[in-house]
């Protein structure tokens, strides 16, 4: 039995949990990892007992495969818009940038960086355009993919703790 109590590591898992649904959608925090972590913390804290080894190996996979397919997604759209690194990197310090101007700034940071990126990396205008929509779909359904599968976890803990 943790030195802690029970229920404030319960309370920091939640919490954990939160943030990193949170983080699905704020690239600063790594989302997927800190929802499993906060799981994992959870189940540590009640001894394993209704979260048990199984469960925490499936959540344990769905927190690879999300992050993966975040990877691949990002990668994927920048490359298929024929994106240098630079657009790769300028998407992501976009990103970051952009958490300061909220969903607005979430949205456009990428593409904003994305294209300077390009632009530093070729100097050709258009081609930068579309390295920066190529960047920011693959973001997009990056993001959209984390966030499924954050759930999908969510839903696997929520059941496996109901049923265990």
């Amino acid at each position: 039995m943790p030195a802690i109590p029970v229920e404030v590591l319960y309370g920091v898992a939640a919490l954990m949990i939160v943030v990193g649904l949170a983080g699905t959608v704020l690239p600063a925090i790594p989302g997927v990892p800190l929802v499993f972590a906060g799981m994992l913390l959870a189940a540590w804290a009640g001894d394993f007992q209704h979260i048990g080894g199984l469960t925490i190996a499936i959540l344990a996979i769905l927190t690879v495969i999300a992050m993966v397919v975040d990877f691949l997604a990002s990668m994927f759209g920048a490359k298929l818009a024929g994106a240098s690194r630079w657009a790769f990197v300028g998407a992501g310090v976009g990103a970051i940038v952009g958490l300061f101007f909220g969903i607005v700034g979430l949205l456009i940071g990428p593409f904003v960086g994305a294209v300077v990126g390009e632009v530093i990396a070729t100097s050709h205008v258009r081609r930068a355009m579309t390295a920066g929509a190529g960047a920011t779909i693959g973001l997009l359904f990056g993001a959209i993919a984390k966030i499924a599968l954050a759930f999908t976890m969510l839903g696997v803990f929520v059941l496996s703790l109901v049923l265990g």
